[in-house]
């Protein structure tokens, strides 16, 4: 089973931490709508013939474009693809661009999963995020997605803003566990320099991240999230039970995955593959299409074994299920087995991993207690379980030297 991401750009403003490509403007909608078709069409071999379970709007702000294009694309796709029958089919949105008529016509069309970038339930949170909602747009918006009829719903917070206080964090936790939402998906924020809000810190104008605090709003998050019986499934994501993002669940299983629209990637088992992140060139290149290969329009990297045992090693770690020694052995070979094997004893004996019939999974309440900066990407924590892993630092414009990086993986006494 595989999935299908389509990338919508538009937004109505660009948020302050946005580091994703999207375009404050509304301009070029049905003109893109076009092209996204032609590629569509271009590319309906990607996946072979592997039959599809998920779609995915992402963006962007997806909910900007009106219901007869979202229409238009998944008539398409269903025209294309060997598509599942009610597969899941989530769409993003912001609140401030939806209204009651447009839920109930995109639950009519097939829309059945909403993802609503809340972000946070404090108008201050989110003046300084540089989000267009406020507060009483961010509650009304989850009274109608319900009174509409969508059971299937997810909300995204971000913590660690030096405008978030402790008392507010809760506050944000408690109001979301009063909705009966049962998946919720929670990220520290993460300062880009190139961001609006990434440049704003620089020049003074607004107070940077405190490390000491997003490790104890994620402390609060996984502990609150256990108490009200949610699975902590994925490092940022939280479920009850049977309530998992079925797509997002791809990224982390090893599955082929098309993504469509500018600055997508696509991943079909043995190379990677990212659209052109340029929303004029994109229509330009996808206009003159008449096969799949669209000359210019992605670039591509073949992966050799090393970066395939690297990939499962960092996204199976991020999981509840973990990494799967049997899996590796025989996917990979014996000889990487052996070198996890040799390497994963440091994370075991520190209480960081757990062994559970062979799958090792990462102990995330512990791995908070232990690590100063636990909520920085996994591979930085767990550099030494990779083949070939200097490959993965080498790439990054801060590079670590061995002993720099041995003594940020030894766990706090």
């Amino acid at each position: 089973m595989s999935g299908i991401y389509i990338h919508i750009p538009f937004c109505k403003s660009k948020c302050a931490y946005c580091n994703f490509f999207s375009l404050a403007s509304e301009k070029k909608i049905d003109e893109y709508i076009v092209a996204l078709k032609k590629e569509i069409v271009a590319r309906n071999q990607y996946l072979g013939d592997e039959k599809v379970r998920t779609i995915y709007f992402g963006g962007g702000t997806p909910s900007l474009l009106k219901t007869n294009h979202i229409e238009e694309i998944l008539t398409l796709l269903h025209k294309n693809f060997d598509i599942i029958p009610n597969p899941e089919i989530t769409l993003e949105l912001n609140p401030d661009t939806i209204d009651k008529e447009k839920m109930t016509s995109l639950k009519k069309i097939g829309v059945n999963r909403m993802s609503v970038g809340i972000q946070s339930f404090h108008d201050d949170d989110l003046k300084y995020l540089g989000r267009q909602h406020n507060s009483r747009h961010a509650l009304q918006v989850i009274d109608d997605l319900n009174s509409v009829g969508f059971d299937k719903l997810t909300l995204d917070l971000i913590y660690g803003m030096p405008t978030l206080t402790e008392e507010k964090w809760n506050k944000n936790l408690d109001i979301f566990f009063s909705t009966g939402i049962s998946h919720l998906s929670a990220y520290a924020l993460t300062v880009e320099p190139k961001t609006i809000l990434g440049q704003k810190i620089g020049k003074g104008i607004l107070q940077d991240v405190d490390e000491d605090v997003t490790v104890r709003h994620y402390e609060i998050l996984v502990q609150r999230t256990k108490e009200h019986d949610f699975e902590h499934y994925e490092i940022s994501n939280f479920a009850r039970q049977g309530c998992r993002s079925q797509h997002n669940s791809i990224y982390w299983n090893d599955v082929k995955y098309l993504g469509l629209g500018p600055s997508a990637h696509s991943y079909d088992g043995n190379s990677r593959q990212w659209n052109v992140a340029n929303l004029t060139q994109y229509i330009q290149l996808v206009k003159v299409a008449e096969r799949q290969e669209v000359s210019g329009l992605y670039e591509r990297e073949l992966l050799t074994k090393d970066d395939k045992f690297n990939e499962y090693v960092m996204t199976s770690l991020r999981t509840s299920w973990g990494c799967d020694i049997n899996k590796i052995a025989s996917d990979y070979g014996i000889s990487y087995a052996n070198h996890f094997l040799k390497n994963v004893k440091r994370y075991v004996e520190s209480g960081i991993m757990i062994n559970n019939n062979d799958n090792y999974i990462v102990d995330l309440e512990e791995f908070g207690e232990k690590y100063v900066d636990a909520h920085l990407p996994l591979r930085d924590h767990f550099y030494f379980l990779c083949k070939s892993c200097h490959k993965l630092y080498d790439a990054t414009p801060q590079k670590l030297t061995d002993i720099e990086i041995k003594k940020k993986i030894k766990p706090l006494p």
